[in-house]
């Protein structure tokens, strides 16, 4: 229902431009004529859309927002094989991109939060759930009501038994806190999105792309009450601790991450809707890296999915020595489980033993990346961004010794868990960064880049 009316209204508000695109269809014979003005008209938007990686590369010249958002919005209408995600100009384009940016940093402190909630052992402090919330326990009895629900629950019984209430409360406020910060994001994306569909400025492909995102952050509450409801029940043995089903926390997770990265792709894309280009050797070179760049980007994915794992088996707290595991390599018993699928996402040994593997390959990986692409002829923002992937790799495995040898503490492990959001973040915008470039502006190029940075 919710997106039959997003459509709607999108093409009420774009009923103008869909008619202005038949007509143009039916001029081709005027479209031709003015071609060679086009071309023009396109290495504008070409100069102009590297405004995005001033922040990565300081060159002689700096592009400003406003050049860039008028250049790109002259040319929407005219300009072929460049689609814009927004209408209604340069401001129009800046706001949407604001309000996609914030709602993606929203997500990536939703996974911070997360994550200082599940190593505080907060997640379980509440035992139901409602998809509209409801307020905190406001007075002592109140308190004492929730309380007696949590004696209730396993966890209590089995890890926090004589647990004070001051020490409940801040469970509590943990896990509250973070389901109110992802209904606050709700909030945050929805009004604004309303409002930019009323004023015309959201396109048909972007408002199905927005609205696909908001189904799946509203099913990302579903999912965390779902993981949540695993931990409540009681653990098959008797000696076992009371933890959610380490295949719901990755779902959660991994859930959470394709949200962050629709969204941080989707405000790429409103901004820079042209990569940076100068020149053909330029395309060219942003092609072979490209190559290079998706099986990285697989790997790096993995390895993060790998971790919730760790997580959901507290595996982290298994194997506290590196590089071997304990007094060997590998451990013996990494097989124990039947059937033998069931080692990789239960078996705390070797759910280690695979994340180590994988964050050494996503590592050298990386490492391998930039090697490939150091002679290459490519713009310097693209290579300014690979240093910086290489860099947050290494810092990334670092934090990851760094949390096993201390033994998880709450700080370190929520370190290592913002390193691995921020590393998907790194190869998100290089993918972006050597995407292919519109057949009007590949037209519109020298052969060799004629500025000199």
């Amino acid at each position: 229902m919710f997106q039959s009316r997003v459509i709607s209204l999108i093409l009420k508000r774009n009923k103008a431009s869909l008619n202005s695109i038949l007509a143009n269809f039916k001029e081709t014979t005027s479209f031709r004529a003015s071609s060679s003005s086009l071309s023009s008209s396109s290495s504008t938007v070409a100069r102009s859309s590297l405004y995005g990686f001033r922040s990565l590369y300081k060159g002689n010249y700096m592009p400003s927002w406003r050049n860039m958002s008028t250049a790109a919005a002259v040319g929407m209408e005219n300009k072929e094989g460049l689609k814009l995600l927004v209408t209604g100009g340069p401001r129009a384009q800046k706001a949407v991109g604001i309000w996609l940016f914030g709602s993606a940093a929203w997500v990536f402190s939703m996974v911070i939060l997360g994550g200082i909630t599940r190593l505080t052992r907060s997640g379980l402090s509440m035992t139901d759930w409602k998809f509209t919330g409801s307020l905190p326990p406001l007075s002592d009895e109140e308190w004492l009501q929730e309380f007696e629900k949590y004696k209730q629950s396993p966890e209590y019984k089995r890890v926090n038994k004589g647990m004070s209430l001051e020490d409940f409360k801040f469970i509590y406020w943990m896990e509250y806190a973070h389901r109110m910060w992802g209904r606050g994001l709700g909030i945050i994306f929805a009004l604004p999105f309303s409002y930019f569909l009323r004023k015309g400025y959201i396109t048909l492909r972007l408002g199905l792309k927005l609205s696909a995102l908001f189904a799946l952050g509203a099913g990302q509450g579903l999912i965390g009450w779902w993981m949540v409801k695993s931990g409540l029940e009681e653990p098959p043995s008797e000696y076992a601790q009371p933890r959610v089903s380490p295949y719901r926390l990755t779902a959660h997770l991994t859930s959470a991450f394709v949200i962050y990265t629709g969204l941080f792709w989707t405000a790429l894309s409103v901004v820079m809707p042209e990569p940076p280009a100068e020149s053909v050797a330029w395309v060219r070179g942003a092609a072979k890296v490209k190559k290079l760049a998706l099986p990285v980007s697989f790997i790096v994915g993995i390895t993060a999915v790998s971790g919730a794992f760790v997580a959901g088996n507290d595996a982290g707290h298994a194997y506290n020595t590196f590089p071997k595991m304990g007094d060997t390599w590998i451990p013996d018993d990494i097989f124990n489980m039947k059937p033998l699928i069931r080692n990789f996402f239960e078996n705390t040994s070797m759910v280690q033993l695979d994340h180590r593997i994988l964050a050494t390959t996503t590592l050298l990986s990386i490492g391998a990346l930039w090697w490939s692409t150091r002679k290459l002829d490519i713009h310097p923002a693209i290579r300014s961004l690979i240093g910086s992937t290489v860099g947050m790799a290494a810092l990334q495995v670092t934090l990851g010794i760094s949390t096993l040898l201390s033994y998880v503490p709450v700080s370190l492990g929520t370190a290592h868990q913002a390193g691995a959001l921020t590393l998907l973040t790194l190869m998100i915008l290089l993918n972006h960064t050597t995407r292919k470039p519109s057949v009007s502006l590949l037209k519109s190029l020298p052969q060799v880049a004629k500025t000199t940075f």
